[in-house]
């Protein structure tokens, strides 16, 4: 087990406590854009967690999607998404998470993502699987995209950009079973390495959204890629993530909307 697992797990559970307890009071509302929010929670539950990371490893860097960067002294980089599923949150819709990985080198190696709300705990070490609640999951079995279920989601500049995923939506939409938009793009992807989607596409992603995530899916033993088929990094904004078996078939559609 790396030696950083059970501090992650500690550090959602204790923001995930911080969101939870505050998620039914009236919140401090700012804009980043249009449609683009933060809260004080966000920002409250971001302190929380760089601290912590601060004051225990000192030579770490932090990624996370509120503040500045940290530039640390080593190789190693936690990879925050506070609160995910703002948006939600603001709404009183109870759908979100806390997103947290660590990256050694450019190489994501652990991964947490918690949902307070229900109480589920997904965790993945590089080589070692992925868990729900010290449980180990897999992706789905689902081998005909026409009976798959995926999820989606949308970009912040929707309003302003041509490029904003109606047209992949509306081509999907009539290939699949049926598509769910819920809002936090980690917590899909947790989702995903449970079986409960079948795959995931969405644009215009940044690291915090996705480094728990994609670890999650590849040792539940799903495939991530972006939307032309090609290899994913952390840097890619596009992110198209299956079961594995339908993965080709997601890509064909994406291919010809």
């Amino acid at each position: 087990m790396l030696p950083w697992k059970s501090f992650a797990v500690d550090l959602a559970l204790k923001s995930g406590a911080l969101l939870k307890e505050k998620f039914s009071q009236t919140h401090e509302i700012n804009y980043k854009g249009e449609i683009n929010l933060v809260t004080e929670a966000d920002k409250m539950s971001e302190d929380l967690i760089i601290e912590a990371i601060s004051r225990n490893f000192p030579d770490h860097g932090v990624l996370s999607e509120e503040s500045p960067a940290i530039n640390g002294t080593g190789k190693l980089r936690w990879i925050i998404d506070p609160l995910d599923g703002t948006t939600n949150y603001a709404h009183g819709y109870p759908v979100f998470c806390v997103s947290i990985a660590l990256e050694n080198d450019g190489e994501v190696i652990l991964g947490v993502v918690y949902d307070p709300m229900r109480e589920e705990m997904f965790v993945a070490e590089r080589g070692e699987g992925a868990y729900l609640n010290d449980k180990k999951i897999s992706v789905s079995s689902i081998k005909n995209i026409s009976r798959s279920l995926l999820a989606t989601g949308f970009p912040y500049d929707i309003r302003e950009s041509k490029d904003n995923n109606l047209d992949y939506f509306n081509t999907m939409a009539v290939n699949v079973q049926a598509i769910r938009r819920a809002g936090a793009a980690a917590l899909d992807l947790a989702h995903l390495a449970a079986g409960r989607f079948d795959g995931f596409w969405e644009l215009k992603l940044k690291p915090w959204d996705t480094a728990a995530g994609c670890l999650l899916v590849t040792e539940a033993g799903g495939t991530v890629s972006d939307i032309a088929g090609s290899e994913w990094h952390l840097q890619s904004p596009n992110l198209l993530a299956s079961n594995g078996l339908i993965h080709e078939q997601m890509i064909k559609v994406l291919r010809f909307k």
